[in-house]
C-alpha cells in the first residue's frame, strides 16, 4: 500500500482494486468543500467514509446516497489526509475520459483540494498539493506534467473543478521547477 508519509490517514470504504498498478498515469485535480462554500467542517471526511450525517445539513440529502472517495484531501490549512492508498483505485472520477480512454479511475489518482471553483487556494495547499505531487511522480514517472489535469478536463459539461480560482501557471511552474532538478 502506498501512502503519502506526512499525510493523516482515514481510510475510506470506497475503493477497490485498479485493473493493473502499472497504469497509473494520470494525476486528477478536484475540489470539494461540504456544506458547499463552507471549510473547516467534517463533511468531507464524513463523506468519503460513508458517516455523512444527512441531519446535518440540508444538502446532504441530496448526496447521503453517494459512494465516493479521493485518494488524498488538502484541506485549507495544507493538512493532507489520505482516504485511498495511492496505488488503489479511488473512486473520484466518475464518467470520465483522457486521451480517448475511459474509465479514469482506472489508472488515475485523485487530489482533492478543500474549496470552491471561485475562491482562491491557499498558499498552504499550493504548498502541500506541490510536495505531494512530486511524491506521486516519483512513484509514477508515466504522471508527466502532460498528465495532471482538472476533473473539468476529463469530465467536460459534467465537472468544473478545480475551477478558475485555481492557478494552474503556479502549479506547474513549481512542479517544473522541481523535475528539472531530478
Amino acid at each position: 500500500m502506498v501512502f503519502y508519509p506526512s499525510a493523516q490517514r482515514t481510510l475510506s470504504p470506497f475503493y477497490d482494486e485498479r485493473p493493473s498498478e502499472d497504469d497509473i498515469s494520470l494525476l486528477v485535480i478536484h475540489n470539494i468543500s461540504l456544506p458547499p462554500s463552507e471549510f473547516g467542517t467534517s463533511g468531507i471526511r464524513d463523506l468519503f467514509t460513508g458517516n455523512l450525517d444527512v441531519n446535518a445539513h440540508p444538502f446532504y440529502k441530496e448526496i447521503a446516497e453517494l459512494r465516493v472517495s479521493a485518494h488524498c484531501v488538502i484541506y485549507r490549512t495544507g493538512e493532507i489526509e489520505q482516504f485511498v492508498p495511492f496505488n488503489a483505485r479511488a473512486w473520484h472520477a466518475g464518467v470520465s475520459t483522457f486521451q480517448g480512454t475511459g474509465r479514469c479511475n482506472d489508472f488515475a489518482i485523485g487530489i482533492e483540494l478543500e474549496g470552491t471553483d471561485t475562491l482562491p487556494y491557499t498558499d498552504e495547499q499550493y504548498a502541500s498539493l506541490q510536495q505531494v505531487s512530486e511524491f506521486i511522480i516519483n512513484h509514477y514517472p508515466r504522471i508527466t506534467l502532460g498528465r495532471i489535469v482538472g476533473h473539468n478536463d476529463i469530465a467536460p459539461g459534467r465537472k468544473t473543478d478545480p475551477g478558475e480560482a485555481f492557478d494552474w501557471a503556479r502549479y506547474r511552474t513549481s512542479l517544473r521547477s522541481m523535475l528539472s532538478h531530478k
